[in-house]
């Protein structure tokens, strides 16, 4: 029986290396397996915290064309914005009427972002049902997560089971979580050292290159010891971010080198000169690719709206059945 897989990405910023190693990579490879791919562009999400309409439009474009840049096919796999299916939103509403506020009131999401400064709104506080909509609406069978997101996918089964109990029926498929395997899951932290995050400021944009990404990776932050002072490779997330783009054999050299110490060791400069080499060198033929879908923006508008279509015609039937059963039709 063929499943049908679901993901989405929110378009609050440009799209960086932690949401390249941490989710685009894997799903685009996802995608070249058996069954349905369901991708879309979560922008009714971001107006819990953007409120810049033209900036927002950009980003959602922008967001299309990361992934068709580094590799989706719109063949095997169906890319949308979200608010082009309102569906989705009428089954928000519909679930709202079954679940309880002590299940969104669980929500760690919620209560990680007011805990880092963001201002609380209803909208935020209901994140969580409009995801859940986001899974049901096309009667997803599996949802691809990280640890962190695996709330978000047992509170769509709840609200699932709290519809289907009050109306006495089988209207929404009961999601199940795909964990990403560990060693797909390669930390990616920020030039901070904390985890890459749009929100942190920590980031480096997947497509940056030249002089604003030498700039970028050069703060990344080293300390004060000297490049012959021995060291142990461990201690130095800079070698997380090396992790992602050089083979074993470079890497275990550096490191080597590093830990070795010695008038021939490299400096944290030395470093930082081949991550940044690195990375424009991982992401050349995508950042082409990216070019000619910016030099053809007609390209990009029909494989939106031809995956909108096909998104659309899905949640169509399941809020269909959802309002036959509550009565509304």
């Amino acid at each position: 029986m063929t499943k049908t897989y679901l993901s989405g990405i929110q378009p609050s910023g440009l799209l960086h290396l932690g949401n390249y190693f941490g989710a685009i990579r894997q799903q685009i490879a996802l995608s070249e397996q058996d069954g349905e791919h369901f991708y879309f562009i979560a922008d009714y999400h971001s107006l819990t915290s953007l409120r810049d309409a033209d900036k927002l439009r950009e980003l959602v474009r922008e967001t299309a064309i990361t992934y068709l840049a580094c590799g989706l096919d719109p063949e095997k796999a169906v890319l949308w914005r979200q608010s082009d299916v309102p569906e989705v939103t009428e089954i928000q509403w519909l679930l709202s009427t079954v679940t309880g506020m002590g299940l969104l009131e669980r929500a760690h999401s919620y209560k990680d972002k007011i805990a880092n400064g963001a201002k609380p709104n209803v909208g935020l506080f209901t994140y969580p049902m409009l995801m859940a909509a986001d899974i049901l609406a096309y009667d997803s069978d599996l949802v691809p997560v990280g640890k962190d997101q695996v709330q978000h996918v047992e509170m769509a089964q709840d609200m699932a089971g709290y519809f289907n109990q009050n109306y006495k029926t089988e209207v929404f498929k009961r999601p199940e979580m795909l964990l990403e395997k560990s060693e797909t899951m390669q930390k990616v932290p920020g030039i901070d050292g904390q985890k890459m995050s749009k929100s942190y400021g920590n980031d480096i944009w997947i497509f940056e290159e030249g002089k604003a990404l030498k700039k970028r990776v050069g703060k990344i932050v080293t300390d004060s010891r000297p490049p012959e002072e021995p060291k142990d490779p461990s201690e130095l997330f800079l070698f997380d971010l090396l992790a992602l783009f050089l083979d074993a054999d470079e890497l275990s050299d550096w490191k080597s080198q590093v830990e070795k110490g010695g008038e021939s060791a490299p400096g944290y400069g030395h470093l930082k000169m081949r991550l940044k080499d690195a990375i424009e060198e991982h992401f050349a033929e995508a950042r082409e690719k990216r070019l000619e879908l910016l030099a053809t923006p007609s390209v990009v508008d029909e494989i939106l709206a031809a995956g909108a279509a096909k998104a659309r015609a899905r949640a169509q039937e399941v809020r269909d059945r959802a309002l036959y059963a509550c009565g509304l039709r």
